[in-house]
């Protein structure tokens, strides 16, 4: 089914020179290196730099300062060939479950491994074939609506201060987020289901505006979804304002995130500063935690009698709930310098838990990417994370999660070298 609309589309694009005033175009990026990480096996990595993709995009032209666009982008795992990456690590995060230890020790572990299996999806667990980028859209001489699954407003504001360009070991985005890692986002990547507003002005001056119906936000579990930026790209200048909202099933306030930030570029350098809040005290996922308990583990606790069953629940429940909770402040600071055919990149981030666990992390990263060619380049970067109290952080790339350390608490630091083409 997948193989035939690909291959439709293509027959399309090849099609499309014929269409007067349209064109379509076919691109991607093949990234995949090689990743050491502190006490684990090298492993070979898809999208370190760039999160591997095949796309097509296309516009045409239909008169009077209208154009009518669309995109459609695929996840492509290099190592495996599949769209669903894993954890970089294979280690157990262990504070979704934290205070569970009443419940008996195979259910717990059985809840562990259900919440995180080894070799599970880290990334688009449904598998869907346009997860990347997903959407169509009208240019009109006032701005441009576009409708399907995109970027969010305040991530794109995140992404233009991650001096690692959130790729490798060294983006800001590994230290977001909560205690209980890939689980407990700190910033609502894309949107489903929404519907964006945007605006570019010739003096630099930008902004979007994005509304998402049920179903929207980057898991598809929102019951709605807001999210607005201010950007200026001007005179060395790429920086903004940006802001998501996500609202849970019960319509209470889940994610919300604030960033500031981007860059300055001047001469050989550019320099990156970014300020990222992220607060979300009603998980979007507590209803599928608390469904698959009580579809799956409920029933089995049946003969141990109402009373104790009850028990049980409540304590999963509580914990899960706080558990899944984000409450942090992060703030980055770095620079690149260009040298010759490659550039010297280095960043400090520090992650700030608010939460009564105060799980801070503090990431520091260095790095080369020199320019083989105007497509191909190679990288090499070095990160450390040093984690407190209940933080596992760990390295990942720009296309995986890193997971876990072995132990919370733990350092953790990672080498990481690849190659990145573009097409």
């Amino acid at each position: 089914m997948k193989t035939k609309f690909i291959a439709g589309v293509i027959a399309t694009c090849f099609a499309a020179p014929v269409m007067a005033q349209s064109s379509v175009q076919i691109y991607g990026i093949a990234d995949a290196g090689i990743t050491k990480t502190k006490g684990e096996s090298a492993r070979i990595f898809s999208g370190g730099a760039d999160g591997s993709r095949l796309g097509f995009k296309g516009t045409e032209d239909i008169g009077g300062g209208y154009k009518a666009i669309f995109n459609l982008e695929a996840r492509v795992e290099l190592d495996t060939g599949t769209q669903t990456p894993t954890l970089i690590t294979d280690n157990p995060g262990l504070y979704l479950t934290k205070g569970m230890t009443a419940l008996p020790p195979t259910l717990l572990a059985g809840i562990r491994n259900a919440l995180q299996p080894k070799g599970g999806a880290a990334v688009n667990p449904e598998k869907a074939l346009f997860d990347r980028t997903a959407m169509v859209g009208l240019i009109t001489p006032v701005g441009a609506i576009l409708l399907g699954r995109m970027y969010t407003p305040g991530y794109e504001v995140f992404a233009a201060a991650d001096a690692f360009e959130t790729g490798t070991a060294g983006t800001w985005g590994g230290i977001t987020g909560g205690a209980a890692g890939f689980t407990a986002l700190g910033a609502d990547i894309r949107s489903q289901k929404s519907v964006q507003y945007r605006i570019a002005t010739p003096a630099g001056w930008g902004g979007s505006v994005m509304y998402g119906g049920k179903q929207s936000g980057y898991l598809g579990r929102y019951n709605k979804f807001y999210g607005a930026a201010v950007t200026y790209k001007a005179n060395g200048f790429d920086v903004g304002v940006g802001h998501n909202h996500g609202y849970d099933w019960m319509d209470r306030t889940s994610l919300v995130t604030t960033t500031v930030g981007g860059s300055f570029t001047t001469g050989a350098f550019k320099f990156f500063a970014g300020w990222h809040d992220q607060k979300n005290m009603n998980s979007a996922l507590l209803r599928d935690y608390i469904g698959a308990w009580d579809t799956s583990i409920a029933p089995t606790l049946a003969p141990l009698g109402a009373p104790t069953a009850t028990a049980l629940r409540n304590v999963f429940v509580t914990n899960i709930t706080r558990n899944s909770q984000v409450d942090a402040t992060s703030y980055q600071l770095g620079a690149h310098y260009k040298m010759g055919a490659g550039r010297i990149m280095a960043s400090a981030a520090r992650q700030n838990d608010h939460t009564a666990s105060n799980s801070d992390a503090t990431l520091l990263a260095l790095g080369y990417d020199h320019n083989l060619s105007k497509r191909t380049d190679v990288y090499t970067v070095v990160a450390k994370i040093k984690n407190q109290n209940d933080g596992q952080y760990t390295p990942g790339v720009s296309g995986s999660p890193g997971g876990f350390t072995k132990v919370p608490g733990d350092d953790s630091h990672t080498f990481q070298v690849g190659i990145r083409h573009r097409f």
